[in-house]
């Protein structure tokens, strides 16, 4: 299965279409701050549970802020975000944080670092939200995260599909496969699948309202440029519109019969 290049927004049409003068190769990581800066991270707060588990000889996941409704109810509200930065083992990371390296880059591509970072955090928050209200288990994980970007990739590719043609389409109806797929594995016991819909969910729902929206726009008979006509700076008011919906969810969450 392959993602949307990084580089693929050359992919779109181009016929016609003003072109940006060649610049010199960057490094990946300059190129994509948000997600190497997000595994870096994630991978470091990883290795400290694995010392701090090799030491004392106790997995001390829940005390390092796994989802808990309990602690949560208690006041620990910071155990909305935390679980999104922890993980149950070595494969649970490493699935995780691959899957990051691969959809990642073509989402903080199409969308900016502070938006993809945005989408991020907040698809991540939801997927807390939906398993606080439906599943009765704490858990950890970046999925919902994941699951974010995925939906949000998706929303972006169907938003533009006339943009990008065939070769759009292509992708999106790949990434609905994948969405579904790993839905279907979510079935299985002790995977969190609320955690991955209430991200997948977030995700699409913020690519539809804070995402990008391109448009080409005629420079002169012939010629065109791709402009963003909603840039990062104009979509304050919907991000808050968006945290605020989801911080409703989350006081709901807490007041149902579920996740105890």
């Amino acid at each position: 299965m392959s993602f949307v290049s990084p580089d693929s927004q050359s992919s779109a049409p181009s016929k016609g279409i003003e072109q940006p003068r060649p610049q010199p190769p960057r490094p990946a990581w300059s190129q994509f701050r948000g997600t190497y800066g997000l595994i870096a991270f994630t991978t470091m707060i990883f290795a400290g549970q694995w010392i701090l588990q090799s030491l004392t000889g106790y997995d001390l996941l829940l005390q390092w802020g796994a989802k808990s409704k309990q602690e949560i109810l208690q006041g620990q509200l910071w155990r909305f975000v935390t679980p999104i930065f922890l993980h149950v083992s070595i494969p649970h990371v490493f699935v995780n944080m691959y899957s990051l390296y691969a959809i990642g880059p073509a989402v903080e591509r199409f969308f900016g670092t502070p938006r993809f970072l945005a989408i991020y955090i907040l698809s991540g928050f939801s997927g807390v939200v939906f398993s606080l209200a439906f599943s009765p288990y704490p858990s950890a994980g970046a999925s919902g995260s994941i699951f974010g970007l995925l939906g949000a990739l998706a929303i972006f590719l169907y938003l533009h599909r006339e943009l990008f043609g065939r070769f759009g389409r292509l992708q999106l109806r790949q990434l609905i496969i994948v969405a579904l797929l790993n839905l279907a594995l979510g079935l299985m016991p002790g995977i969190d699948n609320w955690g991955h819909l209430g991200g997948l969910l977030a995700g699409g729902g913020l690519a539809w309202f804070v995402g990008p929206s391109l448009q080409v726009i005629e420079m002169s008979p012939g010629q065109g440029r791709l402009i963003d006509q909603r840039p990062w700076r104009s979509v304050g008011g919907n991000l808050l519109i968006a945290a605020g919906l989801l911080s409703a969810m989350a006081v709901a969450a807490l007041v149902l019969p579920f996740g105890s």
